[in-house]
């Protein structure tokens, strides 16, 4: 026998409109909201958890409303699959809520374990009531663990001693709390929705108050970092000043606003070079104060600037007990025209260059990294410096750079750069490595610092 679905009346469509209109309103305001506070994410370019926890919360709750809506229901009856698609929304609306009074810090210190306890029983609660038969045993569980949460709640914000958010947090809460309690036991859903309405007012209050707070420590974070960056620079050596000698050039390129890497020069003068490179591991404003620290402790080493390795000797002593555990290579040449010698020392840093006659060769001297133990002595090295040589200082930041995949720049790389490099200026030279180093990373992932040192005149003086 063939069965005739009712025919709906008008009057039966207006009852059921009037009676929803609040609701679908509230539904689609809900929405709304949803869609800002997704739209200040992606405008701002960052993901923003109380942000995007609130969109979740308020588009899962306005959605449930429109289906709940009697005037839906008479137009798509709710048979099987729209019964439980009704129950998967419904089970899915607190996980969101959760999530936003974790990353508001609602929840204490205990917040991470009762997120982590709770997600599973919601979760569960979804997928049971999307293959499973008996709804009715799933809605009780939820409204057991829902009343249960609001109650813990409850608590949670009473025992805390209540600031502006709290306070506004709270209202919301208990007002919210009071109705979904009425709605849980009474079935009273127009009041729950109402109560919704402000509990969302009160949360999107606290997100926007939040992101702003933050916005604006973020702002002052970023220009303290412009300051501490230009400090730094202003740190460094403006430049090794006009020689007979030398011609010297440096690069220093940090991966963040500040950096662990610095070079100084202890000597500079017509006829003498004293060339310090240095790399503080780590990176950030914790490295940068310590390489400030690292600058000190070489310049308090320049009446011994002619023997590296005392510089070196020295600057450990210093450095000692004040590095917070953190690490300090450097290397230390001085170069001296008059007498046609380098002299080299290094505490665990990369072997300096020496580029001559068109080939390139190592030179190192290398001893345990600054601050690392304490009565570490310090050898040197010397050797010939002739008229057409170049010197060239680096962190291993330079050799160290990968490319996408994986593969270092190396040192027979940085070797075969300066190689090429006979014939160009310093400055040139420095530019170049760099544009290279930068090319061949995907990403910077260190700092990187480089000094080049060419030797114009050496073995003679000019007396006249």
């Amino acid at each position: 026998m063939l069965l005739v679905e009712p025919q709906l009346t008008a009057g039966e469509v207006l009852r059921a409109f009037r009676h929803d209109e609040p609701f679908l309103i509230l539904g689609a305001a809900f929405t709304t909201v949803s869609v800002i506070a997704l739209g200040v994410c992606v405008i701002r370019r960052r993901f923003d958890a109380l942000l995007v926890w609130l969109a979740v919360f308020a588009s899962l709750y306005g959605i449930r409303l429109w289906m709940t809506s009697r005037i839906l229901q008479m137009t798509i009856p709710p048979g099987a699959v729209y019964g439980r698609l009704i129950g998967v929304v419904n089970y899915l609306v607190p996980i969101p809520a959760f999530m936003f009074f974790r990353a508001a810090g609602f929840l204490g210190r205990f917040g991470r374990a009762v997120t982590l306890a709770l997600l599973p029983v919601f979760a569960l609660l979804v997928i049971a009531t999307a293959v499973g038969d008996d709804r009715y045993i799933y809605q009780q569980v939820n409204s057991a663990v829902v009343i249960a949460l609001i109650l813990l709640m409850f608590v949670t914000l009473f025992q805390r001693k209540a600031d502006r958010d709290f306070a506004v947090v709270r209202f919301g809460l208990m007002t919210f709390g009071v109705l979904a309690v009425l709605q849980n036991v009474a079935e009273t859903f127009q009041l729950e929705a109402y109560g919704f309405a402000v509990l969302l007012a009160c949360l999107g209050y606290v997100a926007v108050r939040k992101t702003a707070k933050r916005d604006e420590e973020l702002t002052e974070i970023q220009r303290e970092l412009d300051l501490a960056r230009r400090m730094q620079l202003s740190l460094l050596p403006a430049g090794f000043p006009e020689s007979m000698a030398f011609r010297v050039a440096a690069r220093y390129e940090p991966m963040s606003s500040v950096a662990g890497d610095l070079y100084e020069f202890l000597v500079a003068d017509g006829w003498r070079a004293g060339l310090l490179i240095a790399d503080v591991s780590g990176h950030g404003v914790p490295a940068a104060l310590i390489a400030s620290m690292v600058k000190m402790a070489a310049l308090s080493q320049r009446e011994h600037a002619e023997h590296p390795g005392r510089v070196l000797t020295g600057m450990n002593r210093a450095l000692i007990g004040s590095t917070q555990g953190q690490y300090v290579t450097a290397a230390y040449a001085h170069l001296d025209a008059e007498r046609g010698e380098i002299r080299y020392a290094a505490a665990g840093h990369p072997a300096m260059l020496l580029l001559r006659d068109g080939e390139v060769s190592e030179v190192a001297e290398n001893g345990l990294v600054l601050a690392a133990a304490e009565g570490i002595e310090y050898s040197e090295k010397a050797v010939t410096l002739r008229p057409g040589d170049r010197v060239v200082l680096y962190t291993d930041g330079i050799v160290e750079a990968r490319d996408r995949a994986g593969k270092m720049f190396g040192d027979a790389a940085l070797m075969e750069a300066v190689r090429e490099s006979a014939g160009k200026s310093a400055e040139e030279v420095v530019a170049e490595v760099v544009e290279r180093v930068l090319a061949w990373g995907a990403s910077q992932e260190d700092d990187l610092t480089i000094l080049v040192c060419d030797c114009v005149e050496a073995g003679k003086r000019d007396r006249e």
